[in-house]
């Protein structure tokens, strides 16, 4: 009987693979990932307001690298 394993690590340890699922539970703490700028809530008060309001929104998370730009 042979077993294939979903998650492994490989190139000396610089890469893991997850193939299976990833659970982060509680309280975990995850290091070295991308955070977007704090953005106020949108006081926006006209429909032009909320599009201003909602690129500033799309442009940081770009910014942040946690959208692509295309």
């Amino acid at each position: 009987m042979s077993y294939t394993t979903k998650n492994y690590t490989t190139d000396g340890g610089d890469k893991t693979v997850i193939g299976g699922t990833l659970d982060i539970k509680e309280g975990a703490v995850l290091l070295g990932l991308p955070q977007a700028a704090y953005q106020a809530d949108s006081t926006a008060t006209t429909i032009a307001g909320l599009v201003t309001d909602f690129n500033t929104l799309l442009a940081g998370l770009k910014a942040a690298g946690l959208m692509k730009f295309e």
